[in-house]
């Protein structure tokens, strides 16, 4: 079975966030399960592109509006990855040294219009062609409705919502750039009044798939509008837990952390990793040490951490390390915590791949006080590395992380992102960690819970195999 995967991210090519390591996982592992799986994605200017060579297999044009663009579709030279990528290279509208701005119309439009395109031309067309986010959205509508595609339009399409809170949306004065199809149609694209990609794809895709169970829940009561959709289209919707690439995110293998550890010798591993991070960021490797990865936005809770962080380190209990960005006043409130708090916090503020491994790999907790969260892999990451998660029971946090007080718990869970909660978790972690017996044991024991994709991709070729 031959599946094709559009994405805007492809971990190692290009990251933004989770979506690129979904991406850079699920093909893969299905080609190690007998599948022949593919990813076609913009070609940015960024280092990867920088620093390998590719081959132009196909050109052509394409239309948009009154503009003609040109456009290449690339193959790289000496693929060392587990799958193949084929990269659509629109120069003046996609090599860019960003993935997303602030206007991705455009940009979006072209890269999903030459995609197909090119799929058109092709004498082995894909099984399946899988996408993802809003990204790709309007390709299920345009495979179903569009008149230059309707010779595909017997493929299969399937659409992840990696993150309903971002839709793609644009005004009716660009509808004219979607290749021709019966106007009636129009309505297809539509949700309050506006093209909305996310909408288009729910509509029009064969099935819609969601990064965890209860992801797909609480998306029928919130989905940033779209909930009464979900609801009406709930009957070809799924919720598949994404998994984690167990290869790549290894302690016994990794090659970015300062020490390698294994369940047994986690506590010396983690402690070597740890000294690390406390000689570097000025902390005090006696005390627990707690972290937190991700965007500094109002999704991920981090509009909280300034005053969270305030409060809990006035008790000189633990330290505290961030590594993120995001919100420019979160930023700086986090940065003027440094002078505050010296010897037991420090924040570095941007994305360092190194970095975030050697934080998964030594600290002792790590804080996930998300509003929303559709799946979340950091939590995933750090059961990998013996560190125990501290979340907000929402999303893939709820289907992952298990309350200590509960049977078989092995996490810290609190119900609601507020303040309050988060330092009432915090101080439940500082109590766990005082018993040394037990924290270890917990330690040991969620090293040993697999996320990797080898479940989840069982689920993901049932839905392939449904649709044949």
């Amino acid at each position: 079975m031959n599946i094709t995967h559009i994405s805007a991210e492809c971990y190692p090519i290009a990251k933004v966030g989770g979506l690129a390591d979904v991406v850079g996982a699920l093909p893969k592992y299905q080609n190690v399960l007998g599948l022949t799986s593919s990813v076609i994605m913009p070609f940015y200017d960024n280092s990867f592109t920088t620093d390998n060579t590719f081959v132009s297999i196909y050109n052509s044009q394409i239309i948009l509006g009154e503009t003609t663009h040109e456009f290449n579709v690339l193959q790289l030279n000496n693929n060392t990855l587990a799958f193949d990528v084929f990269f659509i290279d629109v120069p003046d509208l996609l090599y860019k040294d960003y993935v997303y701005s602030f206007d991705d119309t455009d940009r979006f439009l072209a890269f999903q219009i030459a995609t197909l395109d090119w799929i058109l031309t092709l004498s082995v067309k894909p099984d399946i062609i899988h996408c993802h986010d809003h990204h790709t959205g309007l390709i299920p509508f345009m495979l179903q409705e569009s008149f230059k595609y309707k010779t595909l339009n017997k493929i299969p399409v399937i659409s992840t919502i990696h993150n309903a809170q971002y839709q793609g949306w644009f005004s009716y004065d660009k509808l004219h750039f979607i290749p021709e199809f019966d106007m009636q149609k129009a309505g297809l694209l539509d949700w309050n009044g506006v093209i909305n990609p996310l909408a288009a794809a729910i509509k029009c895709a064969w099935r819609v798939t969601t990064v965890s169970p209860s992801y797909l829940e609480e998306l029928k009561h919130e989905a940033n509008g779209l909930q009464d959709l979900l609801k009406h289209e709930y009957k070809k919707c799924v919720g598949i837990l994404n998994g984690i690439d167990a290869n790549v995110w290894n302690p016994e293998t990794d090659t970015f952390i300062i020490e390698n550890f294994s369940k047994e010798t986690v506590a010396l591993g983690s402690k070597q990793n740890k000294n690390w991070l406390c000689k570097t960021f000025n902390l005090d490797e006696s005390k627990p040490l707690f972290a937190f990865i991700g965007r500094l936005v109002g999704e991920k809770g981090a509009d909280l951490l300034p005053e969270v962080c305030n409060t809990i380190l006035q008790e000189k209990e633990c330290n505290i390390l961030l590594l993120g960005s995001g919100n420019t006043e979160v930023e700086e409130q986090l940065n003027a915590l440094k002078e505050t708090h010296k010897g037991n916090y420090n924040v570095f503020i941007g994305y360092d791949e190194k970095l975030s491994h050697i934080i998964y790999a030594g600290a002792d907790f790590l804080i996930m006080p998300s509003r929303v969260e559709p799946c979340g892999l950091n939590q995933m990451y750090s059961l990998r590395y013996g560190t125990i998660p501290i979340v907000r029971s929402t999303g893939g946090l709820k289907d992952t992380v298990v309350d200590i007080k509960d049977e078989n718990g092995f996490g810290i869970c609190h119900e609601e992102t507020n303040v309050l909660e988060i330092e009432e978790a915090i101080h439940r972690a500082i109590t766990l960690y005082k018993n040394q017996e037990g924290f270890n044991k917990i330690r040991k024991y969620i090293m040993t819970i697999d996320h990797s994709w080898n479940a989840s991709m069982k689920e993901y070729i049932t839905l392939y195999n449904s649709l044949k």
